[in-house]
Formats: C-alpha cells, structure tokens, sequence
C-alpha cells in the first residue's frame, strides 16, 4: 500500500449520456476485415478463465501504470493530481513519489469538480536505462497541455526536480478532452495523443483542421537537440496546409493508445459523444497520414450529409452506449502466463467497468467478446516489462490479470 497524499480530485474521461443507439453489437460481433494477422484465432478466449487480482493499492485517483525499460521489475503509476509513484517488484511502494508536478497543474484538479485536466501522461525513453530520459503529457495552470522531458536524479527512484525541458504547448480551448497518451513506437520516434480541444460536437473542427495538433496523433523525434523535431518521413511533413508533427487525425478524444509489442500494430481508442466508442487500428509499418473520420462521423454513424466514407479510416471495433459511456483502451496480451490470451487485444470501459478482448480471426476478420465485468472504474491499463497486464482503478487500486484456475 502506498503512503497517502490525500487530493480531493474527480476524474471523467468523458460526459455520460446514455442514448438509444440505431444499432447493437452482440456480446460476440464478427467486425470488419483487415490483412492477415500475424496472431490468428477462430474461438473467443474465455473470460470465467482470468481475474483481476489486487497488486497495489491506495493511489490518489490513478491514471496510468507504465513500466521502464531497465529490467528493474519497477512498474510507476500516474496520479492525475500530479504524482509518479513507484511499485517495487515486492510491491513496496517508496515513501516519497518519483516525481511531483502538483504545482504545475490547474487549480481545476484540486477542487473536487469535473475535470480531464491534470498529469496524464508518461513514456520512457527506449535507452532509459543508459540515459535516464523519460517524458510526460499534463496541462499546465492555463489548462493547456504542455509535453515536457525529465532526467532521473542519482537515485533511480526519485526525479531531477530541475531537470524539465519543455518539449511541445498546445493550447486547449475547454477543459475536456485533452487527451494526454505518450508512447514510443517500435521506430524509435515518441508518439502522443491529444483530444479534439473539448466542447461538444468539435465545435472549432478542430480534428479535420490539418494545421490544429488537436484532434490528432503526433509522431516527434526527441532524438535531436534540445526539444524535438518532426521527423522527415511523417505523412504530411512537406504539406504546408499541415501541422509536420500530425501523424494521424480525425479523433475526439483518444485518451489511451499502445503500440502491440510483438507487431509493433497500433491501437488507438477514441471516446465517442453521444453513441459509439471505438478502437482504430493502425498495422505495423504505416506511413501514417489515416483519418479516423471524428466530426464528420462518430464510429460509422456519419453526424453530415453527402460524405464520403470512402476517404476515411473506419474503427475495427466500436460499441454504444446502451450500458457504457468512455472506452479505455488497453495492450495486447503478449505474456507467458495465460497463453490463452495470445494476441488478444484488451480493453475496458470506465463506467460500467466492462473488460473485452478482441482479435482477428484466420481470414483477418476483427471479433471481440466481452470477457468480464470488474464493476471498477478503469482510468488505464499498464504492461510490465514480461507483458503481463495490469488495471487502473480511478478509485485507487492497480490489478494484475491472473488464471483463475
């Protein structure tokens, strides 16, 4: 159990509407085909076989769990309120946190009202443990979002407090929908999600507006001096109507995307508005340059007249509201505990607490099933270094995912 900072904070990934949708998925939803998959399967796993087993608790309104790439055993969760703790691989958790950003952040997050806003984000560097270089995604005092690059101190388990370099501002004209994914893809390059800027319906088109970082997937390379650059080969960086860093656009809020370890596959889970959620699936070795479609459709319901959908990349899964309201996106499972859920792409919902798996089958048609109801409120999954899968519970704990036989 970790020491506890108490901080009155609420956390909504976004608004709950429920809506009578035009159309049901079926708890087992044969979806749309894609290219072969490298991992195929024809039956649906199942979810009576797997539970959610305590790991860690006592967090502060948890967002995320990510785990460095040093081979320590460490896992580090994300309070929103501003905090980095560490789980050791015994499960101790140290007195002070690693990192603490509480006074960067709006006052928003600290007065018990509704708010995405605050730490929602981390990556490390793939040569963390030669270098010591790990990035964060939150919004400032402003409310708008800042990327920054950190240094770990001499002592592995603490930050350098002085060591922030600010990367990237974007400006957010509302409260909601900030996004705040962080991730480095398989080239190397750091990748980073951001929502459509708020409001309902994207009121400032922001997500179809090339030149507007909202909306969107970025793609930096922080390789190269002090800040970052875009890198050369992103699909739009010769295009002047286009902001360089845009790898990916259309979204309105993806608060959770991962990058599939043994692929290097791209998942991307969009929050819908008033219907659908939605995953969007990008394969390994894209040029990038896909619009997900977000105002001009929400999942495949077009929200305009006389649009084509033929210029628009389609989710390969998506439910509605009927019982859910926020998709949490989640990792494909690729560890060697439960050898069931090879290649099963997981995700969850943060009101109803829902966990589906999802999958490809042998002619490359997406599937997925529901595998449980945890009941819990799921801010974000984590992956140790070994590929096990792990829960954020916005309530304060963090599950890993057992056999429960």
């Amino acid at each position: 159990m970790k020491p506890k900072i108490i901080l009155p904070l609420t956390f909504c990934v976004a608004t709950v509407l429920l809506f009578v949708s035009i159309y049901l998925l079926m708890d087992t939803q044969t979806l749309y085909a894609q290219d072969e998959p490298v991992t195929a399967r024809e039956n649906p796993p199942d979810g009576a076989a797997y539970e959610w087993v305590m790991y860690s608790d006592g967090f502060d309104n948890p967002v995320g769990l990510v785990a460095p790439p040093d081979d320590s055993g460490r896992l580090f969760v994300l309070e929103q309120g501003g905090l980095v703790w560490i789980i050791e691989p015994d499960g101790n958790v140290p007195l002070d946190p690693f990192l603490d950003i509480s006074d960067k952040l709006p006052n928003a997050v600290f007065m018990g009202g509704y708010t995405e806003q605050g730490l929602l984000g981390l990556a490390f560097h793939p040569q963390y443990a030669e270098n010591g270089l790990f990035f964060i995604n939150y919004t400032d005092a402003n409310g708008d979002s800042i990327i920054s690059r950190w240094h770990v101190s001499d002592d592995p388990n603490l930050a350098d407090t002085a060591s922030e370099v600010q990367l990237l501002f974007v400006d957010q004209p509302f409260e909601n929908h900030n996004g705040g994914g962080l991730a480095f893809g398989p080239d190397g390059y750091l990748y980073a999600s951001f929502g459509d800027g708020g409001d309902q319906g994207d009121p400032f088109g922001h997500a179809q507006n090339p030149a507007s970082l909202l909306g969107k997937i970025l793609r930096l390379d922080v390789n190269n001096g002090e800040t970052y650059t875009a890198p050369a080969d992103n699909p739009f960086a010769s295009d002047s109507a286009f902001a360089p860093e845009v790898w990916a656009m259309g979204l309105r809020n993806p608060w959770r995307f991962s990058f599939d370890r043994a692929t290097g596959d791209l998942y991307i889970a969009d929050v819908g508005e008033w219907q659908w959620e939605e995953v969007n699936f990008v394969p390994a070795g894209s040029a990038g340059g896909a619009n997900f479609g977000w105002n001009l459709f929400e999942s495949r319901l077009a929200r305009v007249e006389n649009v084509d959908i033929r210029q628009f990349t389609m989710p390969v899964v998506e439910y509605n509201h009927a019982a859910d309201c926020s998709i949490t996106g989640g990792y494909v499972y690729r560890g060697a505990a439960l050898p069931d859920l090879q290649g099963v792409y997981l995700y969850g919902d943060y009101c109803s607490g829902r966990v589906w798996g999802a999958w490809r089958n042998t002619i490359g048609v997406w599937q997925h099933t529901e595998l449980m109801n945890t009941g819990r409120q799921i801010t974000s999954f984590g992956e140790d270094q070994a590929g096990e899968v792990y829960m954020v519970d916005y309530k304060g704990d963090i599950l890993r995912l057992e056999s429960a036989r």
